[in-house]
């Protein structure tokens, strides 16, 4: 039974909801039913018919209207004395800025993407407000509190890269299903109906590339007055036969490997085989219910087709995109909720999968793997919310000797669900609330100023409106406010080596790197470096200073998720196997340093007696969609590492 000081503490509370989805629903309906009283919501989606299942504020007349608005509206039926706020917005808009955020008490975070999952955590330790961090994947789930000087933060530990496979894995060796899929999204549909000046060579690799680069010219245009079935055949017996067959001709690359059998259209289908009906199919104003599946009769997304059937949906989803979609073609990007995109990936992989002799999947399960999604689970949700409302209540209550990080687990360890583990310390590496310098390996004479600001300032540290100074000089700065004359200026920059900006940037000097948006700096030191491995460092730099997540060989276990609404891009990563987590990580993780030994009535950050041991251990959240990813890396002595996706 809460105190009469407790119960205050909650009804007096300001609280700031990031996120409207599956958690964001069961949490919002908790918090109004636990006595809170003043409620923030932000999101930007608008609800979808997948998220009905699971997301219970929404129904059927909801879809398309605004999560945040639509899910205050169904809590303020059954607690209308309570103020909510909806705000249908981004949370990197401007209007969200350090002042918004020290309006709140806490702030509770159910994002869809790690880029808005750093912004966030960057704000609010600039507010000084704390923030509770949840997930969930399928049965599992995790939430975890983060405190200015007295916890890590979000970003005390990198994120692994996501999974990737090797280009000739995937155009020419392919040996898993996933590869197929990446095929099919990532090179075909992005080739057929994507931007056609974005570099893709689905040739596979043969011994004769030259006659490869002469039969593809202008084969995936289609010609003038082509009639689009022979388009179709055509575009198929060039992918899965001439290209298989070119494929073969390389001996060597079959010595140890089972030969892909060439498949052509004649092969499958029949001449004067007719596809679908298009009149079942709707009209073209309904663009996003346009099924190859509806045209002919294939109801049961769970149904493995044959080759045959996989056959008559890829062309009959060339034909509708065509025909319903024309428009679309050449800046279409693939969306797991597209349903023409999934059937015509689905069909595509599957072809190729039989060509290698690869077990078939169904459009279900290739979703799945194309949009990178474990399904959510209601209950999960809902168990997550319980727990992060309880983590608000101690926060409130300044109880932080007894905030927890909580698993929760799909079966029993140690006959417990639900396992609680303290918190640890901030990562004194971490340049984002710890302000250490890192370091930069680059080959200054050699390296362009932009690939340092868009392969380090903005993809790996994740500022979204950058500065850079070099001493007093201003070598960059973006923002809308920029007149003509200074975006000329920093444009110029760009198109220069580091050694020959304005103010020279080379070994021995260091450069300042800041977000105004986000109220972060990191002091940048350069240290020359003349040559680079090219595959293991691709981008010809190195950051050093930040404890690096471990590489995709150390983490086997590696998932990632991906219900994301956010369009995360080609490089998304693919699921894997999830390894079973043993007992012993929590067992190991309690007996880690955390912030409950430093004092109890300090908030200074710790200055001494640091345990080096913390650098070795990871707990990270991240988000890709209603379902969060989850992330334990705790040291090698505790237990394999693992990716929850």
């Amino acid at each position: 039974m809460a105190s009469q000081q407790q119960s205050d503490a909650i009804k007096g509370a300001k609280v700031l909801m990031v996120g409207a989805g599956g958690i964001g629903c069961e949490l919002l309906k908790t918090l109004a039913l636990s006595g809170f009283q003043d409620i923030h919501i932000i999101d930007m989606d608008t609800i979808e018919v997948s998220n009905l299942n699971r997301q219970f504020l929404f129904r059927q007349s909801h879809v398309g209207q605004s999560k945040a608005k639509v899910a205050r509206d169904a809590v303020l039926k059954f607690r209308p004395h309570i103020s909510i706020t909806a705000h249908h917005a981004n949370i990197k808009s401007s209007e969200f800025d350090v002042d918004f955020f020290q309006k709140f008490d806490v702030v509770l975070n159910g994002l869809d993407n790690l880029d808005a999952r750093r912004h966030v955590n960057r704000i609010r330790l600039a507010a000084g407000v704390p923030l509770v961090e949840s997930g969930t994947t399928g049965f599992l789930g995790q939430v975890a509190v983060h405190v200015k000087d007295r916890t890590e933060c979000y970003e005390c530990y990198p994120k692994p890269a996501p999974k990737s496979y090797p280009v000739c894995t995937i155009t020419s060796t392919p040996s898993k299903f996933v590869h197929c899929i990446v095929w099919a999204k990532d090179l075909l549909f992005a080739k057929l109906f994507g931007d056609k000046n974005q570099e893709n060579d689905l040739n596979v690799r043969s011994s004769d590339g030259a006659s490869s680069s002469e039969h593809t010219a202008d084969i995936f245009e289609r010609r003038n007055d082509e009639d689009i079935d022979c388009y179709g055949r055509r575009i198929y017996d060039h992918v899965f036969g001439y290209n298989i067959e070119l494929a073969l001709s390389n001996d060597e690359t079959w010595k140890n490997r089972t030969r892909p059998k060439p498949i052509y259209s004649s092969d499958v289908l029949s001449d004067n085989q007719q596809n679908g009906n298009l009149d079942k199919n709707c009209s073209s104003s309904d663009l996003v219910l346009v099924s190859a599946m509806a045209t002919l009769g294939l109801k049961n997304p769970q149904d493995v087709w044959n080759l045959a059937e996989n056959s008559k949906v890829l062309l009959e989803a060339v034909k509708l995109f065509f025909l319903k979609r024309q428009k679309e073609i050449g800046s279409l990007t693939f969306d797991k909720d597209d349903q023409l995109a999934v059937e015509f990936v689905t069909a595509a992989a599957n072809i190729r999968a039989a060509s290698f002799g690869i077990p078939l999947h169904s459009l279900f399960e290739a979703k799945g793997i194309a949009g990178n999604i474990v399904h959510a689970v209601a209950t999960t949700n809902a168990v997550v919310a319980g727990l992060i409302v309880i983590e608000a209540f101690k926060l409130l209550n300044e109880d932080l000797v007894n905030v927890r990080m909580t698993f929760c687990n799909e079966h029993p360890k140690r006959k417990m669900l639900l396992m609680p583990v303290e918190p640890f310390e901030p990562n004194e590496t971490c340049f984002v609330c710890s302000k250490t310098p890192l370091t930069l390996e680059v080959n200054a004479p050699h390296t362009k100023f932009r690939d340092f600001i868009e392969k380090i300032v903005r993809e790996k540290l994740g500022m979204s409106l950058p500065t850079v100074m070099q001493g007093n000089f201003l070598l960059y700065e973006d923002g809308d406010d920029l007149d003509e004359d200074e975006r000329r200026n920093y444009e110029a920059n760009l198109e220069k080596v580091l050694s020959k900006l304005p103010s020279p940037v080379t070994g021995g000097t260091s450069m300042l790197v800041g977000d105004l948006n986000q109220k972060l700096s990191c002091e940048i030191n350069i240290k020359q470096r003349e040559e680079f491995d090219e595959e293991k460092e691709p981008d010809g730099m190195v950051l050093i200073g930040w404890l690096q997540a471990p590489t995709d060989t150390e983490n086997k276990a590696s998932v990632q998720n991906g219900e994301s609404t956010s369009g995360t891009g080609a490089n998304q990563a693919m699921p894997s196997e999830i390894a079973e987590a043993k007992e012993a990580e929590v067992n190991a993780a309690s007996k880690k340093r955390n912030f409950s030994e430093l004092s109890n009535s300090s908030f200074s950050h710790p200055s001494s007696g640091k345990d080096k041991s913390s650098k070795n251990k990871e707990v990270i959240l991240e988000d890709e969609g209603d379902d969060l990813i989850v992330l334990d890396h705790l040291n090698s002595e505790m237990a394999k590492k693992k990716r929850l996706v």
